[in-house]
This record gives structure tokens, sequence and C-alpha cells, in this order.
């Protein structure tokens, strides 16, 4: 019998050795299967996970003038987009996203949500959306109305000739006008105060569709579950608003000294320069006339934000308004601010937003990427949490920790995805998840841990609601995930995924590089999952398709057990043998912690690569004495289904 054939037979005799006792559903084929990527990468998307040296993205600039009518709760204004076509292709036409059209009463959004409502729906039967007039097109010097068709929340314009590839300019006029909803879906909308109604604007101008080389043009319809995906630019506009108001808004404010009462102006300096807030206007002066120029009744204020996706802002006479430095990498500074009702100033928790608005910014600035932007607003209104490039809004009603919590959250989202512009509207736990992630970095680093729970993911509590029988895949679009499921595919399962892999897989340091290396490469640019994916296994030096083959494709189970441990020739002093399992499909590394009889522990790290060869495994471990207990995944640290089989005691410790 030849070496082939003796092999080959000696397998087949031990196969149904290997095979009893086991009751497992994990297949390592599957598991390791060697194709996962859907294509290889090219002069566009490397295959490193980077941009190729040919990566392209359009880019839109807006001008933008607007008035507040806050006696009508009314928006008008006109925009000028100039859209500038880098791709290798020529556009006949274009595509843009008229988002405030979602609260049409014929909308689509309102005929798909569910009678019983939710956070996303258009509340009050409240009939709005846009109004549109004089759209034009500017090309080659020449103005015409343009050819549209609005459909929903989409406006097509047909363009007069092809705007040329890789360079091509032309120039878009619209005019717009819509009536503000009390309740925006949770994105927008305008709360009443004791001192005035507090406007929170944003959606409100008509905004590019982004035209990549995944999909071509993204036109997937907007039914307020699901956010943005949005071309950069640099956006200039003014809100021209009764002189009563304080109007914030993204990007830096141009003209201070023209809507800033004099002493307002002299404490606007020193916060650019104080680490301690510095009131601008206080609750006293709420109501006091003297807190805005008076000479006017009305004032423009002027705004620019440049390499940005979008911009929002808020108007309100009933502000109190305070601010500080931010410090960032290399020297650099950018201001933090807050602006909130008389009602909500009171306690602790709005006193303090600019102090948490600082203290985020400043950590994933250091952690991540310095943050981008001249300055950054928390707003207290009616949204419970929404974030726009450097202004955010929050609730009025957060308390403490609460307001902790949203602040950063919110700001997390500065990285993810006004830095690293991934689509939202496809894949949330891009932004979702890992800003969920990088949450749970900055409570620990905030204030020394004052807002850090022992575990952000109690993973053994939460591990039945990532597994359960109705969970849904991390990859699907939000509009048809179940509403109770989006946190869990959204927030708390990629967000713990990125833990998993920073402390059971990578570890802190490698992960931590290679995250803020992913951020860099990508900043200000369209990453696909794939480019993702890519670009941690390439920085790392790890083949981790099994983990997001697993744990973000497919909603594969952990399940690790301890089987059994026997003795060399009977004896403890010649060593043990320790077997234990994978019951379930997503493999992981295994931490085994071993106690002797005399009290002594020992732990053993093996790689996930000890599952490539079946669900069993079994290592020696160096024994002297009789062993008491087996125990793998003693921290708990994997969100393992069945606890129960993780321990191995002796025969005489199981009654103890």
């Amino acid at each position: 019998m030849n070496k082939f054939k003796s092999v080959f037979f000696s397998s087949l005799i031990l196969l149904p050795l290997v095979l009893i006792g086991q009751n497992s559903n994990y297949n390592q084929h599957e598991a390791f299967a060697p194709v996962f990527y859907p294509s290889y990468g090219d002069e566009i998307r490397a295959a490193d996970g980077t941009p190729g040296p040919k990566y392209w993205q359009n880019k839109a600039d807006y001008k933008i003038e607007a008035s507040l009518d806050d006696n009508r709760h009314h928006v008008s204004g006109n925009v000028l987009i100039t859209y500038t076509n880098n791709s290798p292709q020529a556009l006949s036409f274009v595509w843009l996203q008229l988002d405030q059209n979602i609260y049409n009463l014929k909308s689509r959004a309102v005929a798909a949500t569910a009678i019983s409502g939710g956070r996303w729906a258009n509340r009050n039967d409240f009939n709005g959306g846009y109004s549109l007039k004089d759209v034009k097109v500017i090309q080659g010097g020449k103005e015409s109305n343009a050819r549209h068709e609005v459909s929903d929340t989409r406006m097509q314009i047909i363009l007069p000739s092809p705007l040329k590839a890789q360079g091509g300019v032309i120039q878009f006029k619209i005019g717009f006008e819509f009536d503000i909803p009390e309740y925006g879906t949770d994105r927008m909308g305008r709360l009443n105060t004791h001192n005035g109604w507090i406007y929170e604007i944003a959606q409100w101008y008509p905004r590019m569709c982004v035209y990549d080389n995944v999909q071509g043009w993204n036109t997937l319809p907007y039914l307020g579950q699901g956010e943005f995906y949005l071309e950069y630019g640099d956006i200039t506009y003014s809100i021209d608003a009764p002189s009563s108001h304080i109007v914030v808004g993204s990007g830096e404010l141009q003209n201070p000294q023209q809507v800033l009462t004099a002493e307002q102006f002299k404490r606007w300096n020193q916060a650019k320069t104080s680490d301690k807030t510095i009131v601008l206007r206080s609750i006293a002066e709420v109501t006091s006339p003297d807190s805005r120029p008076t000479t006017t009744k009305r004032l423009t204020w002027r705004f620019k934000c440049n390499n940005t996706r979008d911009v929002a802002w808020a108007s309100s006479t009933a502000f109190v308004w305070d601010a500080a430095k931010i410090n960032l990498p290399n020297g650099k500074n950018s201001m933090a601010m807050s602006v909130y009702p008389v009602e909500h100033a009171q306690d602790s928790a709005w006193a303090r937003s600019t102090e948490y608005t600082k203290g985020a910014i400043e950590f994933y600035s250091k952690y991540l990427y310095p943050f981008p932007y001249p300055q950054a607003t928390n707003v207290a209104g009616i949204v419970g949490g929404m974030e726009y490039p450097g202004i955010v809004f929050c609730s009025a009603k957060a308390k403490k920790g609460g307001l902790w919590g949203v602040t950063s959250h919110e700001f997390g989202h500065t990285w993810f995805p006004m830095i690293v512009g991934s689509n939202e509207r496809k894949y949330p736990w891009m932004d979702e998840g890992f800003n969920t992630f990088i949450n749970g970095l900055a409570d620990k680093s905030f204030n020394n841990g004052e807002y850090h729970s022992k575990r952000r993911f109690p993973i053994n509590v939460f591990a039945r609601f990532l597994f359960s029988d109705s969970a849904e895949s991390i990859f699907n679009i939000p509009d048809v995930v179940k509403g109770r499921n989006l946190g869990i595919v959204a927030y708390m399962k990629p967000g713990l995924g990125l833990q998993l892999l920073r402390e059971q897989v990578i570890g802190a340091q490698r992960f931590d590089s290679a995250f803020s290396y992913y951020v860099h490469k990508w900043a200000f640019k369209h990453p696909t999952p794939w480019d993702f994916f890519h670009c941690i296994e390439n920085y790392t030096g790890e083949t981790l398709d099994w983990f997001w083959r697993g744990w973000f494709m497919n909603q594969w189970k952990i399940d690790q057990a301890v089987n059994n441990v026997t003795y060399i020739k009977n004896d403890p002093a010649n060593g043990a043998t320790i077997t234990i399992s994978n019951l379930q499909q997503l493999p992981m590394p295994a931490v085994i912690e071993i106690t002797d009889v005399t009290g002594k522990t020992d732990r053993v790290n093996l790689p996930v690569e000890v599952w490539q060869h079946g669900s069993t495994w079994k290592f020696h471990f160096q024994s002297t004495e009789k062993i008491k207990s087996v125990v793998i995944d003693p921290d708990k640290n994997l969100p393992d289904v069945n606890y129960t089989n993780n321990t191995w005691k002796a025969e005489e410790e199981k009654n103890n």
C-alpha cells in the first residue's frame, strides 16, 4: 500500500472517532471559505482597501440665501449649485434630493408609515414639502429654464448638453420655500419654549445626489428612517432672521461683529481662547432687549463651511448661549458652543453642554482625525439627537449623563459619516455602529470616566437579543429593518463587532492604528464596506473574512464549550489534554482558564485558526497537579449563546 493510500484509509478509520459525541452546528469549510470579496481591486478602489490612484468623486458647491419667517414658521431661499463632474463619464442628466417632500401627505414616506406611527412618522397630518420656483441651468455661460421632473424626494434635471467628464462644470439656480414642521421626523423641527420658538433647520435646500463608481446615481427614495449620502463641497450661506433671534449654524460665522452686541462680541473673542466655558448670553439676558442689536428689525447671519457634505442651522429668541475653546492636535483649535432655553439651563445638564462638546471632540480628534470645522454647536430643541457638520441637535429634556451620551454620540458622527463619507442610506452600521464603538472609548476618557459603566456592552445579557429568532442581518438598509431591530442592527451589533476585533481578535494597539489609518485614507471620500474590510485586513496583516462573513453578513452564533480533561498516563504530573469545542457557526479565538486543586490559575490563549480543523480541538497543558476546573471565555467577553457549557469541573468538585 503506497503512502497516499495509507494516509487516506487511516483517515477513514479515524473519522467516526472524531465525530462521536459531538453535537455541533459548525462547518469550518463555510466559516473559512476562501472566496469572500465580490471583486478585486482596481485603479479607483485598490485591493488594499484604500482609494486607488484614479479614485474620483464629484463635487457640489452651494451658495444659499435664505430667510426665516417666524410668524408663518416658514423658510424661503435661493440656492446656486456649482457641480463638477470628475467622473470618467459624460452626464446627460443629474439627480437632486428634495428631502422636505417627505412631509407632503402624498409622499411615499407617509404612504409607507405604519398606522402606529413611530419616531420617523410625519405627525399631526402636517402637509408640507417644497414649493420650487425658477429652476434654472447655467451651462456654457448660458442660463435657461431647466427641464426637470420631481419624483417624490428626488428631482431629475435633463441637461441642455452632456456635462463633460473629468472636470466639466455646470450650475443650477433654484428658488425654494417650505413650511417648517413642528416635528420633523426627529431630524429637524421647532420647539415652543417660554421665550419663543426654537427652530432646528436641516435638509432644507435642494442637494445633489451622489454619483459614484459603485452604483452610478444614488437615488434611493428618502422615507425618513434611513439617513443620507452626500457629495462634498464648499458651502456659503446666509440666514435673514428677526434681529431678536440668535442664529447658529454649520461652519464659521463670518460676521459676528455685525450680528452680536458689543459685549457679546467681546465675550465671543474671550471664548476662543478659554478652556473654561464663557457665557455669551446669560439666563438673565435672554429677556433683555439689550442682549440683541436694536437698530434694525432683521439681521443677516453669514456662514461658511468648506469641504463639507451639508450644512444645518438653528434660530431662536430663547437661546442662552455659551462657548469655549477646543484644543486640537498640532496646536490647532476650534470653538465649542451651546444654545438652549432658560427652562433647561438651571440644571446641571445643559449648563455643562459646552464642556461635553469640548471633551468629546478633543478625544475623537486625538483618537482618529482632527475635528475639521471651526465651530461645533450643540442645540437644545425638539430633536432627540441628530448630527450635521459642525452642529448637532439634542433633546432639550436631556439630563446629566444622558446629555453627555447624546452629545458624544452626535458629535462622534463628525467622523462617521461627516469625515468618512460612507453611504448611510444603505449601510447605517458604517456610521452608527462605528460611532457607537468610539462612544464607548470616549466614555472611559471623559472626566476620568464620569459616565463610563463597567461594561458598555453587557455581552452576556445582550447575546439573546443579538441572536434571537427575529434578529436581522447588519447588511440591510434601515427602511426594511423592523423598528425594534434597528438599534441592534445599526448600532449595537456593529459597535460590539469592532469591540470584539479590538479586544479579542487583533489587540487594542494594532486595531487603533488600523482604524485611524482607515479614517485618514478615506477622509472626505466614499468608502464601501469592502473597502473597510480590505483596509483593516491589510493594515493589521490579519485575514478576517471569517469574522466579516459571520458577524456582519450573517447571523452566525458563538458557542464555545469545554468538553473534557484527561491526564497523560492517568497522572496529572505528566500533563493534561484538554478538549474544547466550537458548537455554533462563528469561530472566535479561545481564552481558557485552568485552576488546579492548589488554587493555582493559568490561562491559555488559542488563535481562531484552531477551528480551521473542525469543531473540536485538543491541546496539551503542562499540569503538575490535578485540575479542579477549566473555563472557556472566563471573563465573559464573548456573546456566547450558552454559558452553561463553558465550565468543566472535576467529578469531586461538581457538588461543591
